[in-house]
């Protein structure tokens, strides 16, 4: 079977612009491709007759932190990068911990980041934890550069709300971490698999002096048809303690907000139900930890039989 017909590999975003504007459709753009190429081979996308590889353009690379207090990543960082960056370990421990998560390491040295948002799936892990971050986007098309919310770059499951025709994902940004805020992120998964997630979660807290939570950004995945936010469970936890009080009332409007699906292949609504709770509070817990500087939680990965 093949693959595609014609491979280009630009080395700037203004040759891969034209590219995409004057190659013959269907094009895609590749970055680790782990995803892509499995779709291709299982016939969920159509055989391209141009894959523009971009993992050879400068801007699409690195990991930094910059003087304004954003901390920024390359759409073609790979999640073994991620995981291995000291500056993603101190301000992003929810991301760290994800990209930590997806696949083997065969995978997660050539899988990025930007892949993983791009392909728009609602639990893909990576993107989950830039959900909490309050992460946006920089997408550069022949009429220039742009930033949006990473929120609103999904239109539907596995279809991203951008043209990957006309844009190109460039990198990511997000705050960096300050004093009395922590993130966290764990999934369940098969214990024999390396798939997508049954249920993932992830949290960001900032908590005052007295241990309460000052702000929160929760989102679940999958949690509906795209990735989000779970506004009305962050709602619940601002203002109080982390108590089993808070964490029963905040679990109770996240269970009203989310939207989970029954899955052939992978896991029921009911199922995903059950476990929605532990999860929920293991996470939040984490975060809080790790905004009081005590946490002890790495990558935990919840298993099932």
């Amino acid at each position: 079977m093949r693959l595609w017909e014609t491979y280009h590999r630009p080395a700037s975003i203004d040759h891969a612009l034209s590219l995409l504007a004057d190659s013959e459709p269907p094009i895609r753009i590749l970055a680790g491709g782990t995803d892509l190429l499995l779709d291709i081979r299982s016939g969920r996308t159509p055989v391209p007759r141009t894959l523009i590889d971009v993992t050879d353009i400068p801007d699409l690379k690195g990991i930094s932190a910059g003087s304004d207090g954003w901390l920024r990543i390359g759409a073609a960082v790979t999640h073994w990068e991620i995981t291995h960056s000291p500056l993603i370990a101190e301000h992003a421990p929810a991301l760290r911990q994800a990209c930590g998560l997806i696949g083997g390491p065969q995978v997660r040295n050539v899988a990025t980041l930007g892949g993983n948002v791009a392909h728009a799936l609602p639990a893909a892990d990576g993107t989950i934890a830039l959900l909490t971050l309050d992460a946006h986007a920089e997408l550069a098309s022949r009429l220039g550069r742009r930033w949006a919310p990473l929120g609103t770059l999904f239109k539907a499951p596995g279809e991203p709300a951008f043209d990957r025709c006309e844009e190109i994902l460039i990198r990511f940004a997000f705050p960096m971490r300050g004093a009395g805020e922590g993130s966290a992120f764990a999934r369940v998964m098969r214990p024999q698999g390396l798939a997508i997630a049954l249920l993932n979660l992830a949290a960001w807290v900032r908590l005052d002096p007295a241990g309460a939570i000052e702000v929160a950004r929760l989102a679940v995945g999958p949690g509906g048809p795209v990735p989000r936010r779970a506004h009305a469970a962050e709602r619940e936890l601002q203002g109080r303690k982390p108590d089993p009080a808070t964490l029963a009332a905040a679990g109770q409007a996240l269970h009203a907000e989310v939207q989970l699906r029954t899955s052939r292949h992978r896991a029921s609504a009911e199922y995903r139900r059950l476990l929605l709770q532990p999860l929920f509070e293991q996470v939040v817990q984490a975060a809080c930890g790790e905004a009081m500087g005590s946490s002890t939680m790495g990558m935990p990965e919840l298993t099932h039989a």
